[in-house]
Parts: structure tokens; sequence; C-alpha cells
């Protein structure tokens, strides 16, 4: 399975537990308690990856980083942003040196 599969497959999961039942799902809890506890989630699990990163394993980093990506996919879902959304920007991005792309994002 490719990791595109993967994100997407994880995506349509959490995508299903909206709406569902907070008690039976750390997912359906995530969404009950709101973006801004999402965010903060986001916040969190970077932070311990960038922890691990400093003075972990790779493994320690590997499960922080699965952990990071939940938790966005999650955020990613409250804000009707699709994995593909993400995809599409990352496609445009490529073969463009990071320098030039940030020179080119307007102020915001």
């Amino acid at each position: 399975m490719t990791t595109q599969a993967i994100l997407d497959d994880i995506y349509a999961t959490i995508l299903s537990r909206k709406g569902g039942d907070p008690e039976a799902s750390h997912t359906a809890r995530l969404f009950h308690r709101g973006r801004a506890k999402i965010a903060q989630k986001v916040g969190e699990e970077a932070v311990e990856t960038v922890i691990e990163a400093m003075a972990g394993t790779p493994e320690k980093l590997a499960s922080e980083s699965a952990d990071l990506l939940y938790h966005l996919l999650v955020l990613w879902a409250d804000a009707g942003v699709a994995p593909a959304d993400v995809y599409a920007i990352l496609a445009a991005r490529q073969g463009t040196s990071g320098i030039e792309e940030k020179k080119s994002r307007k102020p915001a």
C-alpha cells in the first residue's frame, strides 16, 4: 500500500468518526471537543516529535511522527481540507526552490 493510500484510508476512517460517540472513539472525542482542542493536540504532538528528533531514538521519532500525522489528519477533516488538497499543493511546489517558493507567497 502506498503512503498516499495509507493516509487516504486513515482520513476516510477519521471522517467516518465525525459525529460519532465520544465515549467510544478517541477521534469522535476530538471532534466533539472542537477545532481549538484538535489544533492544541497537533501542537502537542509536534512538540513531542521535535523532542524525539533531538533526544530520542529513530523508533520513538517514527512513533511521535505517526501521532502527529494522525492529529493533523483530524484537523484537516474538521476544517474541510482533504489530503488531495495538500497533495496538489505539494505537487505544484515540486521542482521549486523552497526559498523561491516562500518569496512568491503573498503577504498575509
